[in-house]
């Protein structure tokens, strides 16, 4: 796969591993659509990048995101590249009193699944009309080994993780389209605060590792730490969700 020339939309671009993404792919001779619910937020990020367009977008929200499709289609036909990133993420206990844990499951499932579901399938025309056009899914290492205070999220993540290659097969005889799934560690992020995200990797490790995977085809790009767990789930996977919630 091609990592220059390209148009790309890369959602929740605005901050965080989005951010770094857009940024890495910029300075690489691409077009760079950000997207993401603040429109101040993405124009702040915006003066920071070069070669970047910037369109405001809940991707829960069905109105706004065919609003996205029909000015992608208009503006940006050359799309080649679609980046789900956006995400959302909760941290708590499931026995803990009035946790409310069915409501943060459907924010989880929406934002995590259903919505990347719903903006691939929208923006599948186009992407099937260019020569050379990817996908990428950026997914989680608890898609395989969930973790305690992550339960919800860690649901969200396998359900994206199982569409991701079920979609990869639907494509690969079918299309020019490929489809990459990106499985972070924690990361050092504002989204990733609340449980200790100053301990994670940098969201730059995150970018760098998914452009050299975009340049060798490698479908699965397992980040960091990411490889050890990810090869300790395979041959044990009792093991790895003992060592994914040691602490």
């Amino acid at each position: 796969m091609k990592t220059s020339k390209n148009t790309i939309l890369v959602t929740g671009g605005g901050s965080g591993i989005g951010f770094e993404i857009a940024k890495l792919f910029s300075q690489a001779d691409n077009h760079v659509i950000i997207t993401g619910r603040n429109e101040e937020k993405l124009k702040q990020a915006a003066s920071k990048l070069e070669n970047v367009s910037t369109i405001t977008c809940d991707i829960t929200n069905e109105q706004d995101v065919e609003k996205l499709v029909k000015n992608i289609s208009t503006d940006f036909p050359n799309l080649n590249i679609l980046i789900n990133n956006a995400g959302s993420a909760s941290y708590f206990n499931l026995l803990a009193p009035n946790v409310n844990a069915f409501e943060k499951a459907s924010d989880e499932m929406n934002t995590n699944f259903l919505s990347v579901v719903r903006l691939t399938e929208k923006l599948l025309p186009i992407l099937n009309s260019q020569e050379s056009a990817a996908i990428v899914n950026v997914s989680s290492i608890v898609a395989f080994v969930p973790t305690l205070r992550l339960a919800t999220y860690s649901a969200s993540k396998a359900a994206l993780h199982s569409y991701t290659q079920t979609l990869r097969i639907a494509l690969e005889n079918e299309s020019n389209i490929k489809v990459f799934e990106v499985m972070p560690p924690l990361v050092n992020t504002d989204f990733s605060k609340e449980i200790g995200g100053e301990n994670g990797i940098s969201p730059t490790q995150v970018a760098n590792d998914l452009f050299s995977a975009l340049e060798e085809n490698r479908y699965e790009i397992h980040v960091g730490q990411t490889s050890a767990i990810y090869d300790l789930f395979h041959s044990s996977p009792a093991d790895a969700l003992i060592a994914m919630n040691a602490n």
